[in-house]
């Protein structure tokens, strides 16, 4: 069932026996506790000291903090648990996954666009040396999907690119740099794959309507190379599968079909028969949406770890759930073979990372050692270096547009358009996380260098600061705010369209009008940058010039202007993706 001397285990008799022994040793609620990943909602010793010695948890996760106060609280973890614990982070760009005060390095669409996979590596190694630095020991990464649908917000941003081939390079990449540091573990993510759907499986279904020689192809060689170089954990996503799941289980109805974390056709015969993984899975959020809508939680929990899946991300309400899981367990729809085939999955690594082998208070660094990782300086040039080579010129039709320079173009208006963040980024951004204003930053670092630049002021922009003042506002602003043509060109020599959308489509407001929008590309010379999500020619489709640079971070902004100061040689960069968006009009 589980060879524990194969990869990615490769243990000696020693370790097996030590496996064995504490399965055997176990009660069943303690065996229950190894299933659960527990995403922890605070750092007070009690409440920690319960979620271990009341619900014997196997694996954490942890809400955004400074780096000294998550390995403290990871410290407490490991203090109180029998069994040492999975401690995980999201290092798919950065150590900034695993504490606030870590080093954003770049996205996987940004690394994608450099075709380098070196730097796939140093991402691995450096995101992960930081989270190591603060008692982590496992990455929900990397992300190893692929980006065939623009309209995917979920992952066209986090994703190597549409490439098969280049995606599971940079995987495998990822996974060697991860595995330079000592006992630490990685759980690709998100099985069967992700990328064709547009919708969210957070708030929705998310089908791969890949056909079984297809999916072999693409999706199927990216986890099989992974697996051959030893990845340790497969986190599974609540996507659906049909054409595979129909072609393993004929007789499978549409009604019958299941997300893959509850699909034994996806997630045992599949993944562990066809593609010979022998390592931990783990489900993506059991609050998505995409496993929720299926069936009661009640049934939900034990059939996703009878479909194969070893482990299970986060309780709903602890008391409910673990109880759940106990009374699964005990009336034997969960068998004693299943528990313990799980079981010896989880511990199995543990032992391979070497957990097992360490004093409790070894288990989480020395608080002093922080100070010379989080924030090194090899990292902060890794992000410069990395930016360098993946700011990509997608679309050039006015060939004389470049290069930028003061003599040529004195006054620049930086026209900031946003998105619509939702819930969770207003909420990010009302705790403090999140980064700066780019357009600002923008501003400052062209005048530095001699232009007279300045941010364009929206109609519904000045329609607020008029309520904030106490004043009516004048709705004329927004039904007659229109001028000649020459009068809104007259005050600038050329318009920088900064789109900074994190998720989802850009929000134009109330611009009727006005200038938020650039219906003004033949008036004057027009560059449209896309500071985050890289798919804004979908929206503005008539940009003439356009550029992805994937993220709005000083270091890219200056080599932002660097190359457009220096002229279209300068761009280097792939498009990792369809920047196109796969529409007629964007390439015209």
């Amino acid at each position: 069932m589980v060879d524990l001397k194969a990869k990615p285990y490769v243990l000696s008799e020693e370790d097996c026996k030590w496996v064995e022994d504490t399965i055997a040793a176990m009660s069943a609620e303690e065996k229950v506790g190894q299933l659960f990943f527990q995403l922890t909602s605070s750092h007070e010793e009690e409440h920690l000291k319960e979620l271990m010695e009341k619900y014997h948890l196997g694996g954490c996760r942890y809400n955004p903090a400074p780096g000294a106060a998550i390995l403290e609280q990871n410290r407490k973890l490991q203090k109180y648990a029998k069994v040492p614990v999975f401690i995980a982070c999201n290092t798919e760009a950065g150590g900034d996954g695993a504490c606030a005060d870590g080093t954003f390095i770049a996205s996987g669409v940004k690394i994608g666009a450099t075709d380098n996979d070196k730097y796939a590596y140093e991402l691995g190694k450096m995101s992960n040396e930081e989270a190591a630095a603060i008692g982590c020991n496992m990455a929900f990464a990397p992300v190893c999907d692929i980006a065939y649908n623009w309209e995917n917000t979920e992952v066209i941003g986090r994703a190597f690119g549409n490439d098969p081939k280049r995606v599971a390079r940079m995987s495998v990449e990822y996974l060697k740099g991860a595995h330079t540091i000592p006992g630490f573990a990685c759980a690709a993510k998100h099985f069967p794959g992700n990328g064709q759907d547009f919708r969210d499986a957070h708030i929705a279904n998310n089908v791969n309507y890949f056909d079984v020689e297809t999916w072999d192809k693409t999706y199927g060689k990216v986890y099989k190379d992974l697996i051959d170089n030893g990845l340790d954990a497969i986190m599974g996503g609540h996507i659906l599968l049909p054409e595979y799941a129909k072609a393993i289980n004929p007789d499978l109805k549409d009604d019958d079909m299941l997300p893959a974390t509850l699909s034994k056709e996806i997630m045992t015969t599949l993944l562990r028969d066809k593609l010979g993984f022998n390592g931990m899975v783990v489900t993506d959020a059991s609050h998505m949406v995409a496993m929720t809508n299926r069936m009661t939680r009640k049934e939900m929990l034990p059939l996703a770890i009878n479909a194969g899946c070893d482990m299970f991300l986060f309780f709903n309400d602890p008391k409910e759930d673990f109880a759940t899981m106990l009374d699964a367990y005990k009336n034997g729809i969960i068998s004693e073979e299943r528990m313990t085939e799980a079981l010896t999955r989880i511990l199995g690594l543990k032992a391979h990372m070497g957990l097992h082998k360490k004093a409790k208070e070894d288990l989480v660094p020395a608080a002093d050692a922080l100070k010379d990782v989080l924030g090194k300086e090899a990292y902060k040039e890794m992000q410069k270096s990395i930016s360098k080579d993946a700011i990509t010129l997608v679309k050039y039709k006015d060939k004389d547009v470049l290069p930028i320079t003061p003599d040529r173009y004195k006054r620049i208006m930086i026209v900031h358009v946003k998105g619509a963040g939702g819930a969770m980024g207003e909420l990010m951004k009302m705790m403090g996380y999140g980064g700066g204003n780019p357009a600002e930053l923008l501003k400052d670092k062209l005048c530095e260098k001699g232009f007279d630049a300045f941010i364009y002021e929206s109609p519904l922009d000045r329609m607020k600061k008029q309520i904030a003042a106490g004043e009516k506002p004048d709705i004329n602003i927004y039904f007659a705010g229109k001028n000649a043509i020459a009068d809104f060109v007259k005050d600038m020599d050329l318009v920088i369209t900064l789109c900074d959308v994190s998720n989802g489509r850009p929000s134009f407001g109330m611009s009727k009008g006005g200038g938020e929008i650039p219906w003004y590309v033949f008036e004057l010379p027009v560059v449209v940058i896309g500071c985050g999500q890289p798919t804004m020619l979908a929206d503005i489709p008539q940009a003439r010039t356009y550029i992805n640079t994937y993220d709005g971070k000083p270091s890219t902004l200056d080599a932002l202007v660097e190359k457009i100061m220096q002229g279209e040689a300068a761009f280097t960069a792939i498009d990792p993706i369809d920047s196109f968006c796969g529409l007629f009009d964007t390439r015209i």
